[in-house]
């Protein structure tokens, strides 16, 4: 327990560090000392432009990216756990692709809410992707809440969904079909203290609903059986994790759009580090999740100077590197 509880605290602290690496890379060219300053600096000596950027751009998206990375990590080390397949994850079952839709739909017919018209996109990424959860949930119940009817109904939703959106991008004018293609790609520029209060507050009720099932989970990995042997209600704790899994993906994606890989790869590093301990897995899954998002953001500003490459499309390069060592390595015990 030592040793897995030191590794924690190596990976946390190599997550506050590249987390003000992030805050002080970006296109805006600021020297450190501006950017230091701006953070930790008295208010009356502070550039007024270097406080605005780095108060009201790279912070919020900073704290962003490690909100989705964290919640797309808890979420795919859950699907990964009540499904028991190792290509479990939000993406994979189609949540992605609902919230997709949903912010599609949304921008084709130009809805907002009218008072808070940025919030329409995101509501309308939330509501699809909770869709997809209650069908999956309810074509599973069909045939009783098994993993592989789960598996394959997510499976089902994902190709429906994208076909859907496909649609949508095909019937949208060229304006139109350029906004929804950008908000496919996965962004942080549409990072704002408001997405992170919301990402935020859903993954802390998220991983509070989470806490009283720890034990339940763990058990789970020893197979249903065993784990019914142990008095685990096994389908009500899926469907109960299931859930929780749709409300922590849609909180992450809705705003900042589709993110792939980190749900799949965060988990999967977790387990090689500190095993199927549910107590140490779930924290860890959501640390390597935000420390894959913060090394994509990096990268997403290096790649090209001046710019902002969109997240959604680093996290893959970022992200296939990592999962092509764990396969290479062959450390079956962790798949």
């Amino acid at each position: 327990m030592r040793r897995r509880l030191t590794v924690m605290v190596a990976v946390l602290l190599g997550l506050a560090g590249g987390t003000v690496a992030d805050i002080l890379v970006g296109p805006s060219f600021l020297a450190a000392g501006d950017v230091l300053g701006a953070l930790f600096g008295a208010a009356g000596s502070l550039d007024p432009m270097a406080r605005i950027i780095v108060h009201d751009i790279r912070l919020p998206m900073t704290l962003t990216a490690m909100t989705v990375g964290a919640s797309l990590g808890v979420g795919g080390a859950l699907m990964q756990t009540i499904l028991g397949n190792p290509l479990a994850s939000p993406y994979t079952l189609g949540f992605s692709a609902a919230a997709g839709l949903g912010a599609a739909i949304a921008i084709l017919g130009g809805f907002s809410l009218p008072l808070l018209p940025f919030l329409g996109v995101p509501l309308a990424a939330f509501t699809t992707a909770a869709l997809s959860a209650l069908m999956v949930i309810a074509v599973a119940r069909l045939r009783g809440i098994s993993s592989e009817t789960m598996i394959l109904a997510g499976i089902a939703m994902l190709f429906l969904f994208q076909s859907l959106q496909s649609m949508v991008q095909y019937m949208a004018s060229p304006e139109v079909l350029q906004e929804i293609v950008f908000w496919t790609f996965g962004s942080l520029l549409k990072a704002t203290w408001t997405s992170v209060a919301v990402s935020g507050a859903i993954l802390c009720a998220g991983t509070l609903l989470l806490l009283p099932d720890l034990w339940r989970l763990t058990a789970l990995r020893l197979g249903d059986d065993r784990a019914a042997s142990l008095g685990v209600n096994v389908e009500s704790l899926r469907i109960r994790t299931f859930a929780i899994v749709a409300l922590l993906t849609a909180g992450a994606v809705s705003f900042v759009g589709t993110i792939g890989f980190v749900g799949l790869v965060a988990p999967h590093l977790a387990r090689m580090l500190v095993g199927e301990d549910q107590r140490l897995l779930l924290p860890l899954s959501a640390f390597t999740g935000a420390g894959l998002m913060i090394v994509a953001s990096i990268t997403s500003k290096l790649i090209a100077p001046g710019a902002v490459i969109p997240i959604g499309i680093v996290t893959a390069i970022v992200g296939v590197p990592f999962l092509l060592g764990l396969v290479l390595r062959q450390r079956r015990r962790f798949w």
